[in-house]
């Protein structure tokens, strides 16, 4: 492999250590610190580095049971009663203050930084003032940071994570009753795909949503890979619908294709026309679509149609629907998740004797990268040099086959 290939692209290695967090009945703290030890992390380990944060009194245990005739180990926090609420600058005094190391201590105040922010923005107030009620308890305070311990020791290169349940109807907590998912809960998962759940119980939890708001790299179906071991944290309900488990895959990376999950949109439009179809699809790329395209379709009573189909990102989901209600006038909008391969990328530029053109690189772990000009870059300088087009494409590429030549 050339020098310039490694100069220009972060190749992921064939070796890439995954892990994969399976939420069908959601995510907490305990649930994820006990998969953690069940996938092979020494429990010994975590509960020195919680001893050294001036807690000695509390301890971690754990015992197999039974969720729905699987097994799972579940984890309890077992501590002196306590009355003290904490704010942040508490609990990160205890974190500096303690014997963990600087992985460990930054991965376990970004975790809490996060759940302050959250807290601040639902209540009003300002990071400072936060005042921690469930989550600054020292059960809570164990979880998060023994899950840094955690993490820090299982020694992942990615952390990937299914679509989050939250449950649903309602919870009390120190400001009363409130809907699932709580607020702190609601704010830290925005952006972060939720998964329907007919459970009647608060299956993410803020400490549960913290980890995997501020750890995980990549929301999404099981990536390809290799399992080396899998570890179960079981949650303290048993619940009626389902096993009430947290499932982490441990293994390596075999596939060279990265995934993500989007969004299909479509509508059948019969009865507008290709102007409204044009300035739609220019809103719809302009909100952020990945990709809108049309389909000539024959609808009922032989009439000809159209087929808008739009792709996105999950969190442009409702934006696209309104701009597509909006713009046809369609009275429905299908919708589907879908899993996506696709090449790594990134921006890149080259130069040419017409100038700087943009483009992008597009590899598979462990190949050569290929590069594609922009559009818009080439047509620009086409236009201002007075040169065809695809003189301007192949000087782009004349360049890129120069520099991945040279040594």
């Amino acid at each position: 492999m050339s020098i310039a290939h490694d100069q220009f692209c972060d190749i992921e290695r064939p070796d890439l250590k995954i892990a994969y967090l399976d939420c069908l009945s959601g995510i907490s703290g305990d649930m994820t610190l006990a998969a953690l030890i069940d996938a092979g992390v020494e429990l010994a380990a975590i509960q020195t580095g919680i001893a050294s944060l001036g807690l000695p009194e509390v301890k971690l245990a754990t015992s197999e049971v039974k969720r729905k005739g699987f097994r799972g180990l579940h984890l309890t926090v077992e501590h002196p009663p306590e009355h003290a609420h904490r704010h942040l600058h508490h609990i990160t005094d205890m974190i500096d203050g303690s014997q963990l190391t600087g992985r460990q201590k930054d991965l376990a105040k970004r975790i809490f930084t996060r759940l302050g922010e959250a807290e601040a923005k639902v209540h009003g107030t300002t990071i400072r003032k936060v005042h921690f009620h469930e989550v600054g308890a020292i059960d809570s305070i164990a979880d998060i940071v023994g899950a840094a311990i955690g993490w820090d020791l299982l020694g992942v290169d990615r952390i990937v994570c299914s679509a989050l349940p939250t449950g649903r109807g309602t919870i009390d907590i120190a400001h009363g009753t409130c809907s699932i998912p709580a607020p702190a809960t609601a704010e830290l998962l925005a952006g972060i795909p939720l998964a329907e759940s007919h459970v009647a119980a608060e299956l993410t939890t803020p400490t549960g949503a913290a980890i995997a708001a501020t750890l995980v790299d990549h929301f999404g179906p099981l990536p390809a890979m290799k399992i080396e071991r899998i570890g179960y944290g079981a949650g303290t309900r048993d619940l009626e619908q389902q096993a009430n488990l947290l499932r982490l895959f441990v293994g390596e990376a075999v596939d060279a294709l990265a995934a993500d999950q989007i969004w299909v949109l479509e509508t059948n439009l019969d009865d507008v026309s290709g102007e409204v179809i044009g300035f739609a699809t220019t809103k719809l790329l302009e909100a952020g679509a990945l990709d809108v395209y049309a389909t000539a379709i024959q609808m009922k009573k032989s009439r000809p149609g159209v087929t808008l189909t739009v792709l996105c990102q999950p969190p442009q989901v409702e934006k696209i629907e309104r701009i597509l209600f909006r713009e046809t006038g369609t009275l429905g909008v299908r919708r589907w998740p879908a899993a996506r391969h696709k090449l790594e990328r990134k921006p890149h530029q080259v130069e040419t004797e017409f100038g700087t053109i943009e483009g992008k690189l597009g590899w598979i772990a462990g190949e050569e990268p290929a590069f594609s000009p922009e559009f818009e870059s080439c047509s620009r300088i086409a236009r201002e040099r007075d040169v065809p087009l695809k003189d301007v494409y192949d000087a782009a590429q004349r360049s890129w086959r120069a520099t991945m030549a040279s040594p």
